[in-house]
């Protein structure tokens, strides 16, 4: 108890004030789980694997699934959605009025039902007019427009009030007040209250029933098909996070709508209880691919657009791939599905008429295509079978942290002489890890009037610097666009400003801006206010960039992701100190998450820079077992195939030839802050701290210990204002 009680009061040190949740906490006195005695899953909880007597059972057939579905049913009301009643016995119907319209008759209803029929639920119908019963899609009120075009494609609509624009499930808390669900639980279980009316309606083939909705209305159809299988088919349209999008995929960490974002500015949304998993998303028992497995073998189309920022596209690859696995238990893959779409949160009728492609495909109203599409590689094995690629593991010996002054010939290094010696062992290493870089050639950079099309710009949120700030577009690399942002007026003033390259986190629906939370300034534009001309660009895969990444190890079976990333920031790098109004011997570079990752290989390869400042970057990859919990090196090879020859060193990660200490040690005697979270999931401090003090002695054999350090606030990983304050003065101090 007094372990919970702790978690709880640190997670009070943290977190922003949600009076909501603390109002829960007094009303109910609940505390967290005791987090030491929960796994540690960094990847997605396999949902074909059931927990019996502690241990691992795995599911292999459908009664089994059955059972497993059961208890996934009961963990998500205990953590997520919280508890719902039994179906009410007592349905009434009341028509409250009927029109004929063009070849349709729209019939308004209310239902009444519970304790003293104070439970009320307003629907309209819209049925066809001609010989039925017709297949039924059901959406939220405001949705309407969605159910029209159904309509017109012969389908029963059925239109209900369990959304923002109209919502009558507050009446559901009066009348079940021995329930703690959420509002998005009550607004799905309205859904099974407008099936149980259909049953009543001769017009409605109540076999061939589809719930479809948008954002959080996407949610809440997920919710009302995990928890009734009467639904026949659910389309999900974009519901991002609580939705399609998983807790431990889609977070801060991300530039994503994480946990504490969702269970503060949304308190209703889903149970308290939720919250108290902001930065141990590793910790939850399920995530919410558990909850689209839950409507296997149904027909389930999963719809995102590319550059969303409420969504990620590789997060919900990674989804698909984990409830894939449950389809194919039921021989039913073809029944689940991505709709990749082009834009943003929006949807028009073009999408709308997809969706109802789909359900006409598994309803046997017609033949359309859906094909399986992976917009991200994901599959090392068929990488390292295709390419051919292996490598003897064997021959590389094993090491620690204590190398960084050992020569490879066992001798030790006596000075910077011998340093640099070692210095191109370790960028002989980092370069055969990053693979065969096709050919390529240099060009200086050029600042153009036209690069990315405004449009492109502004659904990224990227049209505009902002008050005081202007921003310059330049071309550099193969066929990029970058954006320097600077103080207004600045530019021609014949001054030499000093400058940042920015490196972004795994980011895939903005690339370099953080979508969330938005109403926070973007590091890079505080960095501009600072003084600073700060260089941005979208890292491959991500942001304008998610469609470069198909096929990449098709192309260049050789290469990697990350080598094509630190390529493209060498010549961003050399793009920015070319301009004419920095100075090229200060610039800075500034990485956070997958940004810092690429930063300090670039450092180590790069003398250019001035200096690094690295956010939540990786732990020792010697260290970095799967017993740790933080995903292990599996995750760069494995999981985001950044770096596929790492992955024939999972489970002899002490064989890795180089290790975050050396690219510390690379960067000596340039200045170096390693910002390091005491909760980040993906690092454990005591690693990180570990790589640090390892570099130390190259630092020391320079003269400049006092160049290299570390930070350990008390946060998980996110970019935080207090980080971005602490990150803007340091780089103020090196700039004087």
């Amino acid at each position: 108890m007094a372990k919970r009680q702790g978690y709880l009061e640190q997670l009070r040190r943290i977190l922003p004030p949600s009076a909501p949740w603390e109002a829960w906490l007094a009303q109910t006195g609940d505390l967290p789980p005791n987090f030491d005695a929960l796994p540690s899953v960094y990847d997605l909880p396999d949902p074909l694997v059931r927990e019996i007597t502690g241990h691992p059972v795995p599911v292999t057939t459908v009664k089994e699934w059955r059972m497993r579905r059961e208890e996934l049913e009961a963990l998500f009301q205990h953590w997520v959605l919280g508890r719902v009643p039994p179906p009410p016995g007592d349905l009434q119907a009341h028509v409250l009025s009927e029109r004929e319209e063009m070849g349709a008759t729209a019939r308004e209803v209310e239902l009444t039902f519970g304790p003293g029929q104070q439970a009320r639920l307003w629907l309209e119908l819209l049925i066809p007019h001609g010989a039925g019963p017709f297949p039924v899609f059901m959406t939220q009120h405001n949705h309407r427009e969605w159910a029209l075009i159904a309509l017109a494609r012969g389908y029963l609509g059925c239109v209900y009030a369990g959304a923002d624009s109209c919502d009558d499930t507050d009446s559901f808390v009066a009348a079940y007040p021995g329930y703690d669900w959420s509002r998005l639980t009550r607004r799905a279980w309205a859904a099974s209250r407008c099936v149980d009316y259909l049953t009543a309606v001769p017009e409605a083939d109540v076999q061939r029933i589809t719930i479809a909705g948008h954002s959080r209305n996407g949610k809440q159809s997920l919710i009302a098909s995990a928890l009734d299988e009467r639904i026949a088919l659910v389309i999900s349209s974009s519901s991002g996070a609580g939705g399609a999008m998983t807790a431990r995929f889609k977070s801060e960490q991300h530039f994503g709508e994480g946990i504490e974002l969702l269970t503060r500015v949304f308190p209703a949304w889903f149970h308290p209880r939720l919250r108290f998993f902001v930065g141990r998303e590793f910790k939850l028992p399920i995530d919410l691919h558990e909850l689209v497995a839950l409507s296997a073998p149904r027909p389930c189309l999963l719809s995102i657009a590319l550059n969303d920022g409420v969504e990620s596209t590789w997060a919900m690859q990674q989804t698909y791939l984990a409830v894939r696995r449950v389809y194919q238990l039921f021989g039913a893959e073809d029944r689940l599905r991505i709709l990749w779409r082009p834009g943003g949160h929006e949807t028009w009728p073009t999408v709308i008429e997809r969706y109802l492609d789909w359900c006409d495909l598994h309803f046997g109203r017609g033949t359309h295509l859906f094909p399986e599409r992976f917009v991200y590689p994901w599959d090392w094995e068929g990488w390292r079978d295709e390419s051919g690629e292996r490598v003897a593991v064997a021959d590389f010996p094993r090491c620690g942290l204590d190398d960084a002054l050992v020569l490879g010939d066992g001798l030790l290094v006596q000075g910077k002489e011998d340093w640099e010696r070692k210095r191109e062992q370790i960028q002989a290493h980092v370069r055969w890890m990053l693979g065969v870089a096709p050919p390529g050639a240099t060009g200086p950079g050029q600042v153009v009037m036209e690069g990315e099309p405004f449009h492109v710009a502004a659904s990224l949120g990227r049209s505009a610097a902002g008050e005081g700030l202007e921003k310059v577009q330049v071309t550099f690399g193969e066929h990029l666009c970058g954006d320097v942002y600077l103080l207004s007026g600045v530019r021609n003033a014949g001054g030499k400003l000093p400058a940042v390259l920015w490196l972004h986190p795994f980011s895939p629906s903005n690339g370099y801006v953080a979508p969330y939370p938005w109403w926070e300034e973007q590091v890079f534009r505080t960095l501009a206010r600072a003084g600073f001309a700060v260089f941005c660009f979208d890292h491959v895969g991500l942001g304008r960039r998610v469609e470069e990444a198909e096929g990449f190890y098709q192309r260049h079976p050789h290469w990697s992701l990350l080598g094509k990333m630190i390529r493209d920031a060498q010549a961003a790098l050399g793009a920015l100190a070319g301009l004419n109004f920095v100075d090229g011997v200060r610039v800075w570079g500034v990485g956070y998450g997958l940004g810092s990752l690429v930063g300090l290989h670039l450092g180590a390869l790069d003398g250019r820079l001035a200096g690094f400042v690295s956010v939540c970057g990786p732990p020792p990859f010697r260290l970095d077992t799967q017993e740790k919990g933080t995903g292990g090196i599996r995750r760069w090879s494995h999981l985001a195939m950044l770096l596929p020859r790492l992955g024939f060193f999972v489970g002899r990660e002490t064989r890795v030839p180089y290790d975050v200490h050396h690219l510390f040690a690379c960067l000596a005697p340039r200045p170096l802050l390693v910002v390091s979270p005491q909760l980040d999931r993906e690092a454990t401090l005591e690693d990180v701290t570990q790589a640090v003090e390892a570099a130390r002695p190259v630092y020391a054999l320079h003269g400049a210990a006092d160049r290299l350090e570390q930070v350990a606030p008390e946060d998980y990983n996110r970019l935080s204002p207090a980080t971005k304050s602490l990150v803007v003065e340091w780089l103020i101090a090196q700039a004087v």
